[in-house]
């Protein structure tokens, strides 16, 4: 079981749509028996509360339901999940903060290293911004995910030949 964590600053905008359209991606795809997947953010701003509310209509709309409780970046996700994601370099940098030793840190990767057609490198955050930032985000973590999956597989299908399986 393959784990992974979507990470942003007040986990109610980004991060929780990524893990929501993993998890509807992966279902769709019959592949739940392998990959699990989490979200947080780095900041305590938002810990036991929904998703921004904007967030959930633009999912809804676009047909992914998320289903989250907001939640802090803790030091025992690195021993927890296999691929943590930051959607951008503010958070990338915060995480890194918390792996003193370096230990972790290759198990951290902006989101959008897995975007087939970036404009950037940050996952831009649509709180301050309209239904078409939000839909903007929405896309992004669309293909980003798909391709995550991707690659995910492909390490898989990779580590299944190596092992005989």
């Amino acid at each position: 079981m393959t784990n992974v964590l979507f990470v942003c600053l007040g986990n109610i905008c980004r991060s929780p749509l990524a893990e929501a359209l993993f998890n509807h991606h992966v279902t769709k795809m019959g592949l739940t028996v392998h990959y699990t997947a989490d979200s947080c953010g780095t900041a305590n701003y938002h810990v036991g509360d929904p998703p921004d509310h904007r967030t959930i209509r633009n999912a809804e709309q676009n047909g992914v339901i998320i289903r989250h409780r907001g939640r802090q970046f803790h030091p025992l996700d690195f021993e927890s999940f296999d691929h943590i994601l930051p959607m951008d370099q503010s958070n990338y940098s915060n995480i890194a903060r918390m792996d003193e030793s370096g230990t972790w840190l290759s198990k951290v990767k902006l989101m959008r290293t897995f975007d087939p057609s970036p404009d950037e490198l940050s996952v831009p955050d649509p709180y301050y911004g309209n239904e078409r930032d939000f839909q903007k985000v929405f896309d992004i973590l669309h293909r980003s995910t798909l391709e995550l999956i991707r690659f995910l597989e492909n390490t898989r299908s990779v580590a299944s030949d190596r092992s005989g399986i």
